[in-house]
């Protein structure tokens, strides 16, 4: 479905990362592991199969520096001659991120902020202004469940496990960055969506499944094969008229 396109995806040596690099080589684009560590980014490429080695290239990027990102963007350009698009999937953050609400400190939510919605609006706008030039583009920013609704504390309820305030707040932040963005670029032959994803298993306790299914559908927490079709779709022809929209991958958790 994406036909030699040039992905570039931030945070691509991840969990999520890794499933969504995959599935754009599987659909014979050219998928870029954009990560901060070079290291993680070319062990997450080795990780991936053989037969799809040739489809995925690693990039040391970091969101928040813009020298960093404009000689990616130069580099990208000169290998490539093209890129189709931009999936902003990195999650920074620092080393006391994840506290309880009271146990948060002013200077950790600015900077928790800083790094995450900061890093997607400063990759973006260096991006995007490659695009512009270019004259066409997409960007696919990773949201989550906690943009859209209130945090469902019962859930966490028995665990050391809860939703940081600072992640609340970047998600929210993010999905309204995505229309600010689409409706700023009319006529520009740039789209701009969010992807918004329920929970993803990654070991979590028994208990948390159990209370988090009871919210959902169908399933409840997914796996990452689950929305890697939602994200083939935005970047594909496929959704070329879909701007400006959340797509949400949940099973049901945020009605």
């Amino acid at each position: 479905m994406l036909n030699n396109q040039v992905v570039v995806l931030t945070g691509g040596a991840g969990l999520v990362g890794k499933a969504f690099i995959e599935a754009i080589a599987q659909n014979s684009g050219v998928a870029i592991i954009a990560d901060i560590s070079l290291e993680k980014g070319q062990q997450a490429k080795a990780s991936l199969p053989e037969s799809l080695q040739d489809n995925i290239d690693v990039i040391e990027l970091d969101i928040t520096n813009k020298e960093s990102i404009v000689q990616q963007i130069q580099f990208l350009h000169e290998k490539y001659g093209r890129i189709d698009a931009l999936v902003n999937n990195a999650y920074p953050r620092n080393k006391n991120y994840g506290r309880h609400f009271f146990d948060v400190e002013y200077e950790d939510f600015n900077e928790n902020v800083a790094l995450h919605l900061g890093g997607y609006f400063n990759v973006s706008k260096h991006f995007t202004k490659f695009f512009v030039e270019q004259g066409h583009g997409n960007i696919i920013n990773i949201s989550s469940i906690y943009g859209l609704v209130a945090p469902r504390f019962h859930i966490y309820e028995g665990t050391k496990m809860t939703v940081p305030v600072e992640y609340a707040v970047i998600k929210s932040g993010l999905n309204h960055l995505t229309e600010y963005m689409a409706a700023y670029l009319k006529d520009k032959n740039i789209r701009v969506n969010t992807l918004t994803l329920g929970g993803i298993l990654d070991g979590q306790p028994e208990s948390f499944l159990k209370n988090y299914r009871e919210e959902c559908l169908n399933k409840g927490m997914l796996n990452p094969e689950d929305i890697v079709g939602s994200m083939v779709y935005l970047l594909s022809e496929q959704s070329k008229y879909v701007n400006g929209q959340n797509i949400i991958v949940d099973d049901g958790f945020s009605i």
